[in-house]
């Protein structure tokens, strides 16, 4: 061992490649733990923040080893938990530990830079507040007194002094109060302080605190209850339960049921809910319940308000509730009683790029077994994955069948575009047996959500003399028109370009849109109902936190009456006066390229559909397609979960889809074609000796060239009965062969495990 240091440090740094190992001397030695942050020295000049991961006396094999730095924070940043959650995450999902690191910690926490003292200036502070007490000299009343009589000729620290005195209270002498709570300018404190009458000293600014008291919870329904104590029993023998809930059966006044039971009991409780405009009203109604208890965690938040939660929760000695989208999954809760997933469903718990490629429901599952808690999933369309799931016996199931309340499922009524065509009922891009029922509803003060899976304006402008669509120059994809921007934008890179008046290819013909997207039908609607209020929640309105709390605010208040949307309405609003849904374009749906799109396609309708009559109000659902026999539609309208399913699942059967198999998705990518496609025949030819017909590819994929990179596409699979673990081993194993032959250096290999 070397002299100078005591122990070894295998250290993981925000990057994609292993874990380093530095030496640990003198006095942190004696310090460092598992966990810790610490501050090392990469290379020449660069300075990364690092996790400890294991502590060892095992020199590295290098010629030199670079001592730490320096201990960033006295408290670990992870406990034993969440370092076998990143290490089980990297192992399923094929990424590095350094890949799990960059998702899971707030960007303040992993500071680096050339110098040190860059390093420094990006370094995380807490907020610091200004705290005012009697200094030693004045603790007593008799020099308090005396003090007050010497500062008569000083009118305004004499004020000051009262005005700390009133603030201090009971707590006179030994206590303490912010200095905001003293109104005088900061200079009249100071010279107070100069006189040894103050003490003024910082303190890191806390955080919410929680309140002690009784919960007042929902009152629960028979079936409720009935519900709630099933999930009980049957956590006795399995540490996940599936709660299958109509849309409208008051799902949440369960989660808050058996949420409450966890906190009283001095434990944590993680929320994970699929969309960020989902979690103001959540919160809302969680608060009322459980005050200042709650905390939300998401993207909406700047750095510094996911930083300080971070460091507030590590700290944390149990009794909160977080929720969160899928990042939340990290947060250092130490506590930890229960996992909610709600939605469990939802594809936006997959994480797609970059690395690690996760799905927050099943690592929360896995979480429950590494940490020793409870998992509860929730959902009206379950994935086929947990239904199956339920069904074997792998998790609990619990089906909940009727909505809270006596409210009534919607009736769904199936509006047929070509036959509303044909007999010239159809204005634009509505047909009359809904714009008739908008208006009844309007006109009864009820209010009506109207669905369409595709932001902009306009999917494309085309010239209508030559043909010609107007595309991004970096992505084989045509641009979208945001008419409220007067611009075509690439939704895959962000590349911008203005309208063209005139078709930069034949010169004569104006290029026109094509299609319609949620902006085109908010001006639509405008244009319709002209007296209604319309508002739009989609990607491009909802950028700021403030931007979709307040649409999503007007329309629960009912300053709004028809809200137009993307899949972001479909996911677990509550709103008690929308009497009327409008499923505009199905056929987007049913016709997508995908083996789930089936599945997807009913979540989706039933989903938005259960949006409608969750009041008093009875609820009606247009669904307009040209399918109205496509199977789908048929079990939608019947609200038939387990005919969609049966239908589903034979087919994926038959070729080894989720859930008879495992998939894993390969995408190479390089801005070299014919070398490309050279890497992507022998890679090819490599893998099929090992997996045979598993696999399949190479193929380009819908959209082959993004970013100036083309791409070739690669699925293999892995039937249920063969290991996983082992194809996984092997594969990798083939990539980093690939990746090391000097030829495909312009070569780059994504692999996204269960796509």
């Amino acid at each position: 061992m070397d002299s100078e240091f005591e122990k070894y440090a295998d250290i993981v740094l925000p990057l994609a490649g292993p874990v380093f190992t530095f030496g640990v001397g003198g006095e942190l030695a004696a310090r460092l733990a598992p966990g810790h942050g610490v501050a090392v020295q990469l290379g020449a000049r660069k300075i990364y923040t690092g996790i400890v991961w294991r502590l060892h006396s095992e020199r590295p094999a290098c010629r030199t080893v670079k001592g730490i730095e320096r201990l960033l924070y006295d408290e670990p940043l992870m406990n034993g938990g969440q370092m076998r959650l990143w290490e089980w995450i990297a192992d399923y999902y094929m990424c590095s530990l350094g890949e799990v690191m960059r998702a899971a910690l707030p960007s303040l926490l992993k500071p680096l830079g050339f110098s040190q003292e860059e390093f420094d200036l990006r370094c995380f502070r807490p907020r610091t507040l200004k705290w005012v007490s009697l200094a030693a000299r004045t603790a007593t009343a008799e020099a308090l007194n005396e003090t007050f009589e010497r500062l008569k000729r000083a009118p305004r620290q004499y004020e000051a002094l009262i005005e700390l005195a009133d603030a201090l209270g009971g707590e006179l002498f030994g206590g303490a109060v912010p200095a905001r709570r003293v109104t005088s300018d900061t200079a009249v404190l100071r010279a107070l302080e100069k006189k040894g009458i103050v003490t003024v000293e910082e303190r890191e600014a806390a955080g919410p605190q929680a309140v002690e008291g009784e919960f007042v919870l929902p009152l629960l329904s028979e079936a409720q209850q009935g519900a709630a104590r099933q999930i009980r029993e049957q956590w006795q023998r399995l540490d996940t339960v599936l709660l299958h809930g109509a849309t409208g059966s008051g799902k949440t006044e369960i989660y808050i049921t058996l949420m409450a039971e966890q906190l009283a009991a001095g434990r944590d409780v993680l929320m994970l809910v699929p969309e960020i405009a989902l979690t103001a009203q959540l919160i809302a109604r969680l608060r009322r319940v459980f005050g200042d208890r709650v905390t939300s965690y998401h993207s909406g938040l700047t750095d510094r308000q996911r930083t300080e939660t971070y460091l507030r929760l590590n700290r944390s000695r149990g009794g909160e509730v977080v929720v969160g989208v899928r990042s939340s999954l990290f947060l250092p809760l130490r506590h930890l009683g229960l996992v909610v997933v709600d939605e469990e469903h939802d594809g936006s718990f997959k994480q797609s790029d970059p690395a690690p490629r996760y799905n927050a429901r099943d690592c929360a599952v896995v979480m429950t077994r590494l940490c020793g808690c409870k998992c509860l999933m929730g959902s009206a369309t379950p994935s086929l994955e947990s239904y199956m799931n339920g069904l074997s016996g792998k998790y609990g199931a619990v089906r909940l069948g009727e909505r809270y309340g006596g409210a009534q499922l919607p009736r769904i009524v199936v509006s047929d575009t070509l036959r509303a065509a044909r007999r010239n009922e159809r204005r634009s891009h509505f047909n009359r047996d809904l714009l008739d029922r908008m208006a009844g509803a309007l006109e009864r003060g009820e209010q009506v959500m109207l669905f369409q899976n595709r932001r902009g304006f306009s999917p494309y402008v085309e010239c209508d003399d030559c043909g010609w669509t107007a595309r991004c120059p970096h992505c084989n994809v045509t641009l979208t028109l945001h008419k409220s921007e007067h611009a075509l934008r690439c939704h895959y890179c962000g590349y911008r370009s203005d309208v063209p008046v005139r078709c930069p290819s034949c010169g004569v013909g104006t290029p026109s849109p094509k299609g319609f997207g949620t902006e085109k039908v908010e001006d639509e609607i405008a244009a319709l109902f002209p007296r209604a209020r319309v508002a739009r929640l989609d990607r491009d309105t909802t950028r700021s936190r403030s931007g979709y709390e307040r649409i999503i605010g007007d329309f629960e208040a009912g300053r709004t009456d028809i809200l137009v949307g993307t899949q972001m309405i479909t996911k677990g609003f509550d709103f008690s006066r929308v009497s009327l849904v409008g499923i505009l374009n199905a056929d987007n749906l049913l016709n997508y390229p995908d083996f789930r799109a089936g599945e997807r396609a009913f979540q989706l309708m039933t989903q938005v559909a259960g949006r409608a009559g969750r009041g008093q109000v009875a609820g009606e659902v247009v669904i307009q397609t040209s399918q109205p026999a496509h199977p789908v539609v048929v079990q939608v309208v019947a609200g038939d979960y387990e005919a969609m399913a049966r239908t589903q699942l034979a087919d994926r059967q038959a070729f080894f889809y989720p859930p008879y198999g495992r998939l894993a998705a390969l995408t190479l990518k390089s801005g070299d074609h014919a070398r490309l496609h050279a890497a992507a025949a022998e890679f090819g030819e490599r893998l099929r000796r090992i997996f045979g017909r598993r696999l399949l590819g190479p193929q380009p994929p819908a959209v082959d060239r993004i970013k100036g990179e083309h791409l070739l596409s690669f699925l293999l699979k892995i039937e249920g009965g063969r290991s996983f673990a082992q194809a996984r081993r092997l594969l990798a194993e083939e990539m980093a062969r690939l990746l090391s032959d000097a030829r495909y250096r312009s070569v780059k290999v994504v692999c996204n495990i269960e796509p």
